[in-house]
Formats: structure tokens, sequence, C-alpha cells
């Protein structure tokens, strides 16, 4: 099978920590069959082409028009509505998609370039014509507006169509869930269809956010399909590219229900490569749980998560930084925001607390979901798994979305609509964890007079911790009461509008609520009572870091240096315990507020694709929600 072009794979490749390799040559055929067919061509056709006559650039062919770059064929029938895409994976040609525009017959195909790099053909329908490129080895088509006001047309049946995100979770779109017959989805750049049996995603990339996209549905029950997708080019020489993803278990798909909790489900499904596969669990809510499938650890017992900072299977610099290099439980398999989970696949992440991971491959790639059992969330209807983003062990011919996006929109586009700058985590200070176990190794091993310094820096670390958490914290509950206000003022303007604003600011309100209950547990926390109550006799605020301040000052007058034979009992009882409840409290406030908007960002996708009338909302309210979800800090758990 071809691969991408050796340039944009060593960035891809680099970007992974892999050596790019020289790709496979491909060939590139451009044929004139001379007949022309009303129905799509079968893949004995393609393959007995042997008398076919190279078709002339510059110039219309005298029957259909078949172009084959070692990746994909695509054919042009003078007969036919569109562009047919056929995957060559298997070893010979499948049809996959056909691409559109205006709905009606093609009424002229135009050979506009032919060269060994590639080919050009033009296709003008009634009220529209696109110029489409394809490149020698690559598996996707360019396509470009020559004019008409039409979309692009996507046409692909299948159950599935998957909106990623990158920030929070996934839009799964399934066909049964759906009455309309034609639905407008978030613009994100990008859209997944789910073809075939498992063995095809057929992917839509677009330049710009405006760009607006609909997918089509038929048929009814269990037979209902999402028919295609539609994306509009927009302003003039925008592009829309078309990709062909095939191979043997490229994604797999399984319902299940309440009674399937807890349960171990060994998957009729073997991993194909090593890749970030993503997996979507719908919610009984019909929201969407986005985690990332645990690959057995490659040097013993244990899972390794994928991620975009950790693809090595190494401790993510996220975690270094979060936790610091020299603290041991940062190590610990399952630890918080680790990558490394033991065998037990036990992992703490905010809100959901300690529960055992739920989806993950053994050694012999099988594949395992293990459906929670938690109050906050329930799983309940489809769960989809695939591929993502590439690993260093990804192979060269092992192609995912991400690989797509970088090799059709450029690498430092593809930086920008990923957002990667935004989803690094911002750290500050030191964990109030890390900094009790510090204090206890210093403290343990004598070293507190002789290194005083660094046991001021370790309480000042801390605060600063505290104050980092806290201000991250304030920005949520800005954004939630300013939404509100929005939300009310949409609702009060457009009352077409008021229910779809009535359940995200009924999401939005969470955020206040959350935080408002964490507090009162800071308050009332025995541990903290009595510095609270100092922090209330001088006038301040009772905030945590006016609470984490007072701390310091009492352990820099009876603690600092203190050699007495009951520091442990002291520096726990007077300190650890109280700094730790301080830190516990705003780690859990800070994931709620982050699961909070990303259920608001989920659910305002949702409400457009069951109400074009709320599409403006919806958008504003998805805008929002990347805004305030970007740099959030170590502990908010952006992903699970």
């Amino acid at each position: 099978m071809a691969i991408l072009r050796a340039l944009a794979l060593a960035v891809v490749m680099a970007a992974s920590g892999v050596e790019a390799q020289e790709p496979p040559r491909s060939r590139m055929d451009v044929l004139d069959l001379g007949g022309a067919s009303p129905q799509p061509l079968t893949a004995e056709r393609l393959q007995a082409v042997s008398e076919a006559r190279p078709a002339a650039a510059g110039a219309e062919p005298s029957g259909d028009l078949v172009i084959s770059n070692g990746s994909l064929t695509a054919v042009a029938r003078r007969k036919g509505t569109g562009l047919d895409l056929y995957s060559l994976r298997s070893g010979r040609p499948v049809f996959r998609a056909r691409l559109e525009r205006g709905g009606g017959p093609v009424e002229r195909v135009f050979l506009a370039e032919s060269g060994r790099g590639g080919a050009v053909v033009e296709i003008a329908w009634k009220d529209a014509s696109a110029r489409f490129r394809i490149a020698k080895g690559q598996p996707f088509v360019e396509s470009e507006s020559l004019g008409g006001d039409a979309p692009l047309r996507i046409d692909c049946p299948g159950r599935f169509v998957v909106l990623p995100d990158f920030f929070a979770d996934d839009i799964l779109v399934d066909a049964r869930k759906l009455a309309q017959d034609r639905v407008e989805l978030p613009s994100e750049n990008f859209v997944l269809h789910f073809a075939g049996a498992g063995e095809s995603i057929v992917m839509g990339v677009f330049e710009n956010r405006d760009q607006d996209v609909r997918v089509t549905l038929g048929g009814r029950g269990n037979d209902r399909l999402l028919t295609g997708s539609e994306i509009a080019y927009g302003a003039r020489g925008r592009k829309v590219w078309v990709s062909v993803l095939d191979g043997p278990g490229l994604w797999h798909a399984v319902d299940v229900g309440p009674a399937d909790k807890k349960k171990v489900i060994a998957l009729d499904w073997t991993r194909p490569f090593v890749a970030q596969w993503r997996v979507d669990f719908t919610r009984k809510d019909e929201l969407t749980d986005s985690w990332d499938l645990l690959l057995p650890a490659p040097d013993g017992d244990g899972y390794v998560k994928p991620s975009w900072l950790a693809q090595d299977g190494k401790i993510s610099e996220a975690t270094r930084t979060a936790t610091g290099e020299v603290d041991r439980d940062a190590y610990k398999p399952g630890g918080p925001a680790s990558d490394r989970l033991g065998p037990d696949r036990m992992r703490w992440t905010t809100v959901l607390g300690r529960v055992p991971y739920p989806c993950w491959t053994e050694k012999d790639r099988k594949g395992y979901l293990q459906p929670l059992d938690h109050k906050r969330v329930a799983f309940d209807g489809p769960v989809l798994i695939y591929p993502l983003n590439r690993l260093a062990e990804t192979p060269v011919d092992g192609y995912t979305p991400v690989d797509v996006v970088r090799n059709t929109l450029g690498v430092g586009p593809c930086q920008y609509i990923l957002d990667v700058e935004g989803q690094k985590q911002e750290h500050v200070g030191r964990a109030t964890c890390h900094v009790r176990t510090l204090l206890g190794e210093t403290y343990g091993a004598g070293q507190q007079k002789a290194r005083r310094a660094d046991v001021e820096h370790y309480l000042g670390d801390a605060l600063d911790f505290v104050t980092h958490i806290r201000n991250r914290i304030l920005a949520y509950v800005d954004f939630g009461r300013e939404l509100r206000k929005f939300l009310a003022a949409e609702a009060a303007a457009h009352p077409e509008a008021r229910d779809a604003a009535a359940s995200l600011d009924a999401i939005a309100q969470e955020i206040d609520l959350r935080v408002g209950a964490r507090m009162e547990s800071i308050r009332k926390n025995p541990k903290l009572q009595p510095i609270a109550a100092a922090v209330a006799e001088r006038g301040e605020d009772v905030t945590p870091p006016a609470l984490a301040a007072e701390l310091n000052r009492r352990f820099a007058a009876t603690l600092l240096g203190y050699e007495g034979d009951d520091w442990k009992d002291r520096l726990k009882k007077e300190y650890t315990d109280p700094l730790t409840a301080i830190g516990g409290e705003q780690d859990e406030m800070v994931g709620e507020c982050r699961w909070a908007v990303k259920a608001l960002r989920q659910k305002a996708g949702i409400l457009m694709a069951s109400d074009p009338k709320v599409a403006p909302l919806a958008a504003e309210v998805r805008g929002r929600t990347q805004k305030i979800l970007r740099g959030g800090a170590a502990y908010e758990g952006a992903r699970h």
C-alpha cells in the first residue's frame, strides 16, 4: 500500500519520535475506458482495464475516467453522479464513497492534468463544478469548487458519524437516535464516516470552521443509516479533502447497557496495529465519554495509557511537572495523571476517583471492555473504537485521522486546528501531596536545619500551587456566570431556543453548585476550622490561598527547623494534613468544573444536531467552552 509523501511523513514521524522511512513506490494510472457505464464499476471491471488506453490530459475522455494512485482508485463516470472512490488496501478495489455536488447527473468530465505525480479531473454538474486532485500514493482526494454554491456531498452510508474532539469528548452520532432526515453538525474541521463492517473510515477534512456540515439520514429502526455528509466550500478557494482509510479491524462497535456494568466483556475485535485508539462510550444521558484504549506495557506487567505527551510508554512531562521528579508516588501505576497502570487497571481521576479503567487490549491484541459502575456516569448504548493518532510504534502504513489532517492541511495549520498549545496543561508550584512527601523526607533524614532554605521553598511552592488552582476555579466560575447571562438573554430574544438554553443552563449552574459544595466542605473540615478562624479574625476572606498562607505562617513560627521526637505527628497534624485537605478539595473542584464545561460543549453539539434552529446558540457555546478549556491545570483531568 502506498504511504504518505516522504516529507510530510518525516514531519509526522518526528512529532511521534519515529525515524522517517522511505515510502515504497506507488504507480499512477490514468485511463480512458472508452465506454460509459450508468452503474458503478465492479471490482472485476476495474481489475481488467489492461485494454484501456491512457487518458489524454487537456481533453474530455471518450468514456469513463479511471485514476489510480496506488492507494485508492477514483472513477469519474460520464453517466454517473460524481466521483466514485475505491480503496485498494485489500488488494482489489472496494467501493467506499461517492463525491457529488448538486445531486444531479454529471454533465462533463475533463482531465485537466496528468503526470507521474498525480492527476486533476474537473467535473461539472448542472449548477456546480469542482476540481479533484489525486496525488500519487495519497489516501485522499483534494477538492475545490470551480463554481456554484452546492456543498460537496460525501455519499457514504453507515450507522455512525463521529466529530473528534481534542479538548473534550467526541460527538458520536448514531443514526438510530435521530428522527430528522437532515441534521446540521458543529463544524470542527473534520468528520468521520464509519463504513463497511469495521474495515473502513471515510474522512472529510476542511479548512475553516465556518464551513457548514450537514448529514442526511434514511431508513427506519435498525436499518436507519447516515447516508452521507455535505460540506460547504464557503469562500472561494477553500478546499475539502476526502480520505479513505482501510484495513481489517480499523473500527469496532458494540452495544452495552446497564446490565453490563462491572462485567469484563471480551470483544470480537483484535487491535490491528499500535496507535492511540479512541474509545467512545455512550452515556445514559446520551452524551459521549471518550477514553484512550490502554495498551499492554512492553516492559512488564500492567498497561500504558497513550497520550499526546507520552507516546513511548514513559511517564509524561505533564506528570513529571505536576508531581515532581522526586515524588515516588507519581511513578506508581494509577497515580495522579499517570500514564502507567498496574495489572488491576486502577486509575485515579478527579470526579471519578479511583476506578478500573474500562477499555484495554492485552499482549495478544485482543480488546476488552469493563463498563464503569459509578454514580457520576453510566454507559448505555453503542461503544465505538477507532484509531485517532499515531504513536512511536505505529507502522508507517497504519494511517490515523490525525495523519490525514497533517497531510492535507499541513503541519502548521494542523497544530493550530488541534490547538496543541491550548492542550498543554499548566502547572505552578508543587502539588500539596508532593510537598508533604518532600517535607517528610527532609525531616525524616534530620536535615530540616541544614536544608532550611529548601523547606521554605517547599512552603512557597505549596502556596503557589493552591493559588494557581484557585485562580483556575475562579475562571470557571466567571465563565459559568457569564454563560448563564448569555443563555438567559438568548432565551428571551429567541423563544424557539428557550428549551435548548434551559438544558445548557442546567449544566452551567453545576459549576457554582459544585464549587459551593466543595467550599462548604473546606469550611466544615475539622482540620481546617482553627486555621479558618484565624483568617477570619484578621478580616480576610476564608479562601484556600488564605488558609494555605496561614498554615505557612504557623509552620514558620513553630515547625521550621523543629527537631523534636514528635516531629512526624506535629508535621502531619499541624501542616501536611490540613494542606492536603485544601489541595484535595481544590483538585476535585477544578475537575468538576472541567467536567461540567466538557458536558456543555458536547451538549451544545448534540442540540445543534437535534434542532437546526439552535445552531447559532450552540456554536457560540462551543466557542466559549474551547476558550475556557485551553491551558487547564494539570489536575483538571483533561483526559481520563
